[in-house]
């Protein structure tokens, strides 16, 4: 149970921290809405949030998946027992959705003071493309999970310093985020995007818009679909 419950804090600091950082870009009077952020201040916050987020599950000696699609590659390579993977993934759902919870009773006011076309949108919480293609926003959410599980597994074959897996794996993030990131806004984690989603479809948050379900799919399926290969290949070069 411990673990599961380092998998629910660390995936709520994560969300929490990086829809935290979405509120305060977005929002009417708050007081960063007129920092004009570019891209990069986007990725490095939500890069500093992963970290985080890591460092809290490591506590509970989790591994620090915080993502099923983590939870499931690893399962697949043979890194983590399969009879614990339903209680992770459902541990980092209810995580993401908890942080995106307390970002919404923080910012409160602002969303009342927000419309939806002024910023009050399930952006803030989920990912969303920049040019809306299907095949095209599934293949970017694939790819980038693909590099992002490839990368990893390779990186815990070779052991980390201690204390240094966090940093490593944030600065990983921020990379995938700078290579593919612009397109879909790189879920590459099924908990990140369907947690706070749901959180946006049903909490009473004011003047919202729609929680756009019918992308929600990609990032849920593709980066599973992605992560897969990264085993499959990283099995097959005889590395696991």
């Amino acid at each position: 149970m411990e673990k599961y419950i380092g998998e629910f804090l660390g995936t709520m600091v994560l969300i929490a921290f990086g829809t935290g950082f979405g509120s305060s870009i977005s929002l009417k009077h708050a007081l960063s809405k007129n920092m004009s952020p570019s891209f990069l201040t986007v990725i490095f916050a939500w890069g500093f949030a992963v970290m985080c987020g890591v460092y809290v599950a490591g506590f509970f000696e989790t591994g620090g998946h915080l993502n099923p699609a983590v939870t499931i590659a690893f399962a697949l390579g043979g890194l983590f027992d399969w009879s614990m993977v339903a209680g992770y993934i459902i541990a980092q759902i209810l995580g993401a959705f908890t942080g995106a919870a307390i970002v919404v009773l923080h910012y409160y006011p602002h969303f009342q003071a927000t419309t939806a076309e002024e910023g009050n949108s399930v952006g803030i919480f989920a990912t969303g493309p920049a040019i809306p293609n299907t095949t095209f926003n599934f293949l970017s959410e694939v790819i980038a999970t693909f590099f992002f599980i490839f990368v990893l597994l390779l990186m815990n074959t070779a052991g980390f310093a201690v204390g240094l897996a966090p940093v490593v794996v944030a600065f990983l993030v921020m990379a995938i985020g700078l290579s593919f990131g612009s397109t879909t806004g790189y879920a590459i984690n099924p908990a990140r995007d369907f947690g706070p989603r749901l959180a946006y479809a049903l909490l009473p948050i004011p003047n919202k818009g729609g929680a756009n379900w019918g992308y929600a799919w990609i990032p849920i399926v593709a980066p599973t679909v992605g992560a897969t290969l990264a085993v499959f290949l990283f099995k097959a070069l005889g590395m696991g």
